[in-house]
């Protein structure tokens, strides 16, 4: 029997006896349809449906499908995988894997060689699961499949290589980083899945209280200063920050980034990317920036002295610049700096505002249920009276994970006068930390406690993504 879907790229709805319905696309090749009725022999009756509609149905039916192993285990042009022929094992694997990371929302695949097979993983809301194992032979074909779009070099196979695949998911464009890296036993590669185009969040899609958006618009608007968002890696301290840019760009304002790269395009916003290479440092970019009138200056990260300077100079003179720094909580951003070599007096005078933040993940809506918590529940929580929390069940939305999605946790913290002359006085991320407490901070795990009351999250999720002593 021909396999309609995957050699002709069109959904079969039902056959009988001397006919063969589909669903195709409108602006089909009639010989198609000729062809597919000579090669099953049966009268073909189409449903057409509009191209966008055709693509994303036909998105969702392969990635419903098992992936084929097939076979004995053994100019950029921007590829629609949707329609992509599948002429070998690799291709069919790459292309279905592909499809199914897009229609879950996963964020990086992972082709993991090991003795005996490799495993593959995907990344769903921050989380790793495996997806499936295929022999070595399979997998050796795949990492050079993929260095062949990623434009790599398929022969070496002893350095790490990096590189970029620009593909189609029907509508859906897609910006893929390749990672390739030489193990015992093979090539490794991760794919980090990027939507080209994708929506950009705005401040009030970020997951904060009414009280901290207030304060980080706050923030967005100053005139001049320097407002930090730190974090671990992964923290959606970057999304924060172009969350700001939106809520300040407008045709009268010159914004200009410098990051490591850039993972959004934003139209109206000049976006520089780093390149040690050629000596484009964040800190040798930063000062060709200042020389490009700027009102508004992103930086992607502070990770040396030279740039920590530069920063809070440009920030002393009239421009606001937003960054990130890698530290735990809000109170510490100050004692970084001072590390950094920063002057205190510098810092009180440069510093509007930081933004601390983790990201956890959202109960899954279709599974979620209502239980009661044991003591210990509640006791890790710092909660006395007893109360219903929620969790998901696990079920095909959220590939039995009872997650689906992920919001943020954050402290904000303003930096007014009181707090400045404090830092003058001390930069101890702990006298600072309760002194911002007498003023009313509120700290991430706090913020968190309210999203599990709120039925938003779990508390094993707020435990995981908050590592606080209190």
């Amino acid at each position: 029997m021909v396999d309609i879907l995957r050699t002709y790229r069109l959904i079969p709805l039902e056959e009988g006896e001397g006919y063969l319905k589909v669903v195709a696309p409108k602006n089909i090749e009639p010989l198609l349809l000729e062809e597919l009725r000579f090669s099953t022999g049966k009268e073909v009756i189409p449903l057409f449906l509009p191209e966008e509609e055709f693509a994303q149905r036909l998105q969702e039916v392969l990635a419903q499908e098992e992936v084929r192993i097939e076979g004995e285990f053994e100019e950029r042009e921007i590829r629609d995988i949707l329609y992509e022929e599948e002429t070998s094992p690799a291709v069919s694997f790459v292309n279905q894997t592909l499809i199914k990371a897009v229609n879950a929302g996963a964020s990086d695949v992972h082709i993991e060689p090991y003795e005996g097979q490799a495993i593959v993983r995907v990344r769903l809301d921050g989380v790793l699961h495996e997806y499936t194992r295929i022999p070595l032979s399979l997998q050796e074909q795949v990492a050079s499949r993929i260095k062949v779009l990623a434009n790599l070099n398929v022969a070496e196979r002893r350095v790490p290589q990096d590189g970029k695949i620009a593909v189609k998911v029907g509508a859906r464009h897609l910006d893929i980083r390749v990672s390739v890296v030489p193990t015992v036993f093979g090539e490794r590669v991760v794919l980090r899945l990027l939507e080209k185009g994708g929506r950009l969040l705005r401040l009030e899609d970020l997951g904060l209280w009414e009280e901290d958006l207030l304060k980080l618009r706050r923030l967005s608007q100053k005139p001049y200063g320097i407002v930090l968002a730190t974090g671990p890696t992964g923290a959606g301290k970057s999304t924060t920050l172009y969350a700001m840019i939106l809520e300040v760009k407008s045709p009268r304002r010159n914004i200009i980034t410098i990051e490591d790269p850039p993972e959004y395009q934003i139209e109206g916003v000049s976006q520089i990317q780093v390149n040690p290479k050629v000596g484009l440092t964040f800190a040798t970019g930063l000062r060709a920036i200042l020389r490009q009138d700027p009102d508004v200056i992103m930086v992607g990260e502070i990770r040396d002295a030279e740039t920590a300077e530069i920063a809070v100079q440009s920030a002393l003179t009239g421009h606001l610049v937003l960054s990130t720094l890698h530290t735990n909580d809000a109170p510490s951003a100050i004692t970084r700096l001072f590390d950094l070599g920063v002057e205190p007096f510098l810092i009180a005078s440069a510093l509007e505002g930081v933004v601390a933040q983790r990201l956890v993940r959202r109960i899954c809506p279709h599974c979620k249920e209502a239980y009661k918590p044991s003591q210990e529940e509640l006791s890790q929580l710092g909660l006395s009276e007893e109360c219903i929390l929620y969790r998901g069940r696990g079920c095909e939305h959220c590939m039995g994970t009872g997650y689906k999605g992920r919001t943020g946790i954050y402290e904000v913290l303003e930096v007014e006068e009181e707090f400045k002359k404090t830092i003058i006085k001390t930069q101890d991320a702990v006298e600072l930390r309760n002194f911002a407490r007498g003023q009313g901070f509120g700290s991430m795990l706090e913020d968190g406690i309210r999203k599990v009351l709120a039925g938003i999250t779990t508390p094993e999720e707020v435990l995981r993504a908050v590592k606080a002593e209190e």
